[in-house]
């Protein structure tokens, strides 16, 4: 049985030892994260449950591979951004209305349909932006990832992901700035 309390890194070396319980400790902890990415990515509900499925599945898969090298969840994120990435090449995507995601948890009816169009603009910018792009924006604003980990999660250089948000940032500006100018 794995301690609950295993750092990520010890668990996943645990999975590549054949240790089930630990790869579904792992699960636990990161599921909803891991759908999150993916549904702001993808912003589809049943095509988010399937990357984040895929997601664990590659992970349990190269589990004898695992060196900790850098952060569990740096390696992780490599894996959705990949997936999300190789989703987007070979499909366009279905996008739905709102983040399922309420900043309030009871919200009235005029709130609830400020945030439904807020949410409806940023996805509308999102989706008009190149993959990578996308990505970038997703795990620097909704993720909270420094520019150092974007950088290890796309593999890219910090100076790549600061010009990938930069140009990010110019496609996003002229399409929000009309919605959020008092």
């Amino acid at each position: 049985m794995p301690d609950l309390y295993a750092n990520d890194e010890s668990l996943m070396q645990a999975v590549g030892g054949g240790d089930i319980e630990a790869f579904e400790q792992i699960v636990r902890r990161h599921q909803d994260w891991v759908w999150k990415i993916a549904y702001r990515f993808l912003n589809d509900k049943e095509e988010a449950k399937d990357i984040t499925q895929e997601a664990f599945l590659r992970l349990l898969d190269a589990s004898g591979r695992y060196k900790p090298a850098a952060k569990f969840t740096t390696y992780l994120y490599q894996i959705i951004f990949r997936l999300c990435l190789d989703h987007a090449k070979k499909k366009r995507p279905l996008y739905m209305a709102e983040i399922p995601e309420s900043l309030d948890p009871n919200p009235g009816a005029a709130e609830q349909i400020e945030h439904q169009e807020v949410s409806e603009r940023i996805n509308r910018a999102l989706r008009s932006l190149p993959p990578d792009y996308r990505m970038v924006i997703i795990l620097k604003y909704f993720e909270g990832l420094s520019g150092k980990g974007i950088a290890d999660a796309i593999d890219k250089s910090p100076k790549a992901v600061e010009r990938l948000l930069d140009r990010a940032r110019k496609q996003l500006e002229p399409l929000l700035r009309p919605y959020f100018q008092e």
